[in-house]
């Protein structure tokens, strides 16, 4: 065993000796050498890291959207070819219905006394064996078309709730030149009151129909002004003119109204006064009952 102080003052050994050669500490070769080693390790870890990053990105650059980095992308090599925004077509603007101007009809007072008769036929209306084939005439210069009233006053004949609801009168408009049972003649005023004092010796005063052994006398100027105690459209009061003449031609005389807020019968002169009733057109109501009242002389 050597003491404390031979291992102090003992000789260094080979690899000392020649760290300690001319007064100066060295490493050896093999402790040089490491560190290098250790940075060329580590340069070519960060060159291989970047190559693998670098084509990470490559590859992964497309499946990355324009929020996920704010590098451009890459131009795309492919053509694409815009797809062209359609361009909306515009609505036309309907062009508005003008709205009929409703033809004016002079009501002269006296006319020329002569008529013409309307080319218009129709279908027997009503099943009752008590046919009237009528006809319409109108007074000639007048306003009105022949075959229009014709065909407004076959209309009124057969509604449900005129004449053949009674299950015994039927009529039928026929044309010119056929054979007819009575005439429906619209005249002015003037000759209205001719035809009615010359048929059955009644004043109409320039104002009202009349019925007469022939036919039906309609003052124009009640076809055209309606009556000012009627409330209701024009066709309605021309429906109350043919059917309380037409009333008397099938032998049913005046009446009176029945009560405040009961319907007019068709057969009182509504154009006098209401004295309480409804304005009525019609023979029968909605239910199918007839519209009477007191019978007047």
């Amino acid at each position: 065993m050597h003491s404390a102080r031979e291992r102090e003052s003992a000789p260094p050994t080979g690899r000392a000796v020649a760290s300690h050669r001319g007064g100066r500490q060295y490493r050896s070769s093999h402790r040089r050498g490491r560190p290098r080693r250790r940075r060329r390790r580590y340069l070519v870890g960060m060159l291989v890291a970047a190559g693998l990053l670098g084509s990470a990105a490559f590859f992964l650059d497309g499946a990355r959207s324009d929020a996920s980095s704010g590098a451009p992308r890459p131009r795309s090599t492919a053509h694409i070819t815009p797809t062209p925004t359609p361009t909306p077509t515009p609505t036309p603007t309907p062009t508005p219905t003008p709205t009929p101007t409703p033809t004016r009809i002079d009501v002269p007072s006296t006319g020329t006394g002569t008529f013409v008769t309307a080319r218009a036929s129709g279908a027997k209306v009503g099943r009752g064996s008590h046919l009237l084939r009528y006809v319409v005439q109108v007074e000639t210069g007048l306003d009105i078309s022949p075959a229009q009233a014709a065909n407004e006053i076959a209309d009124i004949l057969a509604a449900p709730r005129g004449w053949t609801h009674n299950g015994v009168s039927s009529f039928q408009l026929v044309s010119a030149g056929e054979p007819y049972d009575l005439k429906v003649k619209i005249a002015t005023p003037g000759t209205a009151d001719a035809l009615c004092w010359a048929g059955i010796h009644q004043d109409t005063q320039g104002e009202y129909n009349c019925e007469i052994h022939n036919g039906v006398v309609v003052n124009l100027k009640r076809w055209v002004k309606g009556s000012p105690t009627f409330n209701g459209p024009i066709h309605d009061y021309r429906a109350l003119i043919i059917n309380h003449e037409m009333g008397h031609f099938l032998g049913h005389t005046h009446m009176a109204c029945a009560g405040p807020g009961r319907l007019a019968p068709v057969m009182m002169q509504q154009i006098k006064g209401l004295h309480g009733c409804i304005a009525n057109a019609w023979p029968y109501d909605k239910s199918g009952h007839f519209v009477s009242g007191p019978h007047m002389p």
